[in-house]
């Protein structure tokens, strides 16, 4: 009754955990989806409208493009007068100075020259003087007309009437009785005496400026409610662009109210909610392995989650393009760490969100199905880096192609395909090669363990591996030996094969405590006659714990350390317990003394290499190595490990347990060279 309790208790926190799991990933999806900005629809003028028929819901204006309004406002601003207030006092004081200076006349020349260059500094300050650099931009063209104010009157004069104060000291010289006297004249710096009268006037000038551009009209027509603006298969003119632009500017600015965003976060939320709700509803039936596995099931929903919430700050914020993330990065992880039908699932399912942030560009939809597909194909087992370039390769090679064919499609004018995306397939490409390095990132976070691990692990100059062949050689080949047996099992039936041959490889390293007191290592001399039972059986078992020592000393990761404890389940030393008991009859004999600590294999893996371990170990036994001799130890060893409930607690099935003997038998019969017994001559 309370082991019904614990597991209904258990049961009832998975589902609360799982549904808690469920509702912070979504928040946190919707929580970053764009809500109002963005494209609703993804077109472009002279390619096909491919959704569907699209009625005007509401009145909206056809507003004009951005050139068609720029060119309005420069052809406006041609006509465009600015305003320049005179400053008299400038004139009075400059000619005031000019005459003191020169009150006794100038050198040279006669008393008189100092009225007249008096009066034709009247006349320049007269028609106006401009700075210099304004009067450089105004008079580009000849017609610019300025308006000067005088008191509250505002005149209108053209600009080749006025002077900068360059041409106002060349103006004096135009005169004849001052140009024959000009190398006079320079000698007075008679340009100390000109100084810009006209001043700009900001404030008036851009008033009078934003008047203007404000009666320019922002749109040159009028779609009514109900009228239809395309259907599919249409092809976008330009027209039909500016009014789809136009729909878009519209639906921005009525989805901007409290009600309607509101309306949009239910939509999104409801949206993402499903997606998310089957793809757990997936692992739950049909992936149970991962759906109980915290690390397998966080791993899964920390990547659904992150690409749509980076497609979303992409899109939201206008950085780049969204091609350019490398999205197959996820399904290559599910992929390496789980299975092909879990990465497939696990990435339609986070591409289907990232295409809200999107708006649903179907283009986005398919190219990332076809890179998903072709990184999930050429990456089945990931065992060294070349592998990472080849799927990189692969995936911009489909993702170009698949464009290249929608393109197509869309398109007959070669001339008008977009080739800017591909720049960004390449990118795409270069942030894939980063798989590799991250892979140990999940790793170490989730406590995974990939196929390129083990076969760092596997290496037999790992300084763990070298000890055990130096201290216990027989352990070592009794290990290889094994691995090569589990390896062809897996193989056989569909296991995990790297996975088996590196437990295999480590199982044992506890003997390296005591390598004499087993069997492989000893050379005529056994230490067991001088024990007692139950002390051999102690030094037996201890090989479990020691090797678990080992592994924690090493950082092994979590898999191997449980091919080591499990390797022996929690069966018993049945030579030394069978042989205490022959020798104790009358005694009851406490078989905990005995058993190994266990637990039994839960992995297909691990009941593999136990088989495999305890007929590789037997097998040295045999006087003669027949096949009927093969055969009868095999299925016995096996058919009693299955009698003693082993393998309750894996999902080995009975088909994988035949199939294993058939390999198990069949290697022993060559390694040990069987030959076909000769019949004997009747007399």
């Amino acid at each position: 009754m309370i082991r019904f309790r614990n597991l209904e208790n258990h049961y009832w926190r998975n589902v609360a955990s799982r549904t808690a799991l469920v509702i912070v990933a979504v928040v946190m999806i919707v929580l970053f989806l764009p809500r109002t900005k963005g494209k609703l629809f993804h077109y472009d003028e002279g390619k096909p409208w491919m959704y569907g028929q699209l009625i005007a819901k509401f009145d909206f204006p056809i507003f004009k493009t951005d050139e068609a309004l720029k060119a309005e406002r420069d052809s406006m601003m041609k006509h465009f007068q600015p305003y320049y207030n005179i400053n008299p006092s400038i004139e009075a004081k400059k000619i005031e100075q000019f005459k003191t200076a020169y009150k006794n006349g100038i050198p040279g020349l006669p008393q008189s020259y100092v009225e007249i260059i008096a009066q034709h500094l009247h006349d320049i300050y007269e028609a106006g003087v401009i700075d210099p650099q304004q009067y450089s931009k105004l008079v580009k063209d000849s017609d610019n007309v300025i308006r000067v104010v005088t008191g509250k009157q505002a005149v209108s004069v053209p600009i080749n009437k006025t002077f900068s104060t360059l041409g106002a000291y060349e103006h004096l010289f135009v005169n004849p009785t001052l140009g024959s006297k000009r190398a006079i004249l320079q000698q007075c710096n008679l340009n100390e005496y000109i100084e810009p009268n006209l001043i700009y006037d900001k404030d008036r000038s851009e008033t009078e400026m934003n008047d203007m551009l404000s009666l320019i009209p922002q749109a040159s027509g009028m779609v009514l409610e109900g009228q239809r603006i395309i259907d599919r298969g249409d092809i976008v003119d330009a027209k039909t662009y500016r009014v789809l632009n136009s729909f878009e500017q519209a639906m921005e600015k009525r989805n901007a109210s409290e009600a309607e965003i509101t309306s949009t976060i239910i939509g999104q939320s409801i949206y993402v909610l499903i997606l998310i709700g089957l793809f757990t509803l997936y692992l739950a039936l049909f992936r149970r392995d991962y759906f109980d596995k915290p690390r397998s099931i966080s791993l899964l929903y920390v990547m659904i989650v992150i690409f749509p919430i980076l497609t979303s700050l992409m899109m939201e914020h206008n950085i780049l393009s969204v091609y350019i993330l490398p999205f197959s990065m996820a399904p290559i992880f599910f992929r390496v760490f789980m299975d092909s039908r879990t990465a497939f699932i696990a990435h339609v399912t986070m591409i289907l969100i990232c295409a809200v942030a999107v708006k649903y560009q179907y283009e986005f939809i398919i190219v990332q199905l076809v890179a998903g597909l072709i990184a999930i194909y050429s990456l089945r087992e990931l065992s060294k880096r070349s592998q990472i370039f080849l799927t990189a390769l692969l995936v911009t090679i489909g993702s170009a192609a698949m464009y290249l064919a929608l393109q197509l499609i869309q398109s007959d004018d070669l001339s008008k395909l977009d080739h800017t995306m591909y720049y960004h397939f390449g990118v795409n490409a270069f942030f894939l090669l980063f798989t590799y390095p991250l892979m140990l990132v999940i790793e170490k976070t989730f406590g995974f363990v990939s196929t390129v691990t083990m076969f760092e692990l596997s290496n037999t100059n790992n300084e763990l591996l070298r000890r055990l062949s130096e201290v216990a050689p027989g352990t070592f080949q009794h290990s290889i030996t094994v691995g090569n047996l589990a390896t062809e099992i897996a193989n056989r039936i569909g296991a995990k094969s790297q996975l088996v041959r590196t437990g295999a490889l480590y199982h044992d390293i506890g003997k390296m405590l005591n390598p004499a007191f087993f069997t492989e290592n000893q050379a005529g001399i056994n230490p067991h006659d001088k024990l007692t039972d139950l002390e051999s059986a102690r030094i037996i078992i201890s090989h479990v714990t020691e090797g678990l020592k080992l592994a924690e000393k090493y950082n092994l990761p979590r898999e191997i350390k449980e091919f080591i404890t499990t390797h022996h389940g929690a069966g018993m030393a049945k030579y030394f317990y069978i042989h205490y008991k022959n020798e104790h009859p009358d005694e009851e004999v406490n078989e905990d003394l005995f058993r190994y600590p266990g637990p039994n294999p839960f992995t297909r893996e691990q009941a593999i290499l136990m088989m495999s371990d305890t007929v590789e170990a037997a097998s040295r036994s045999l006087k003669e190595y027949t096949e009927d001799s093969i055969s009868e130890l095999v299925n016995r060893l096996i058919d009693g490990q299955v009698a003693d409930g082993n393998f309750t607690d894996c999902p080995i099935t009975f088909r994988d347990i035949t199939a294993a003997k058939a390999v198990l038998i069949e290697r022993l019969k060559s390694m040990y060279h069987t030959r076909i017994q000769y019949p004997t001559l009747k007399a």
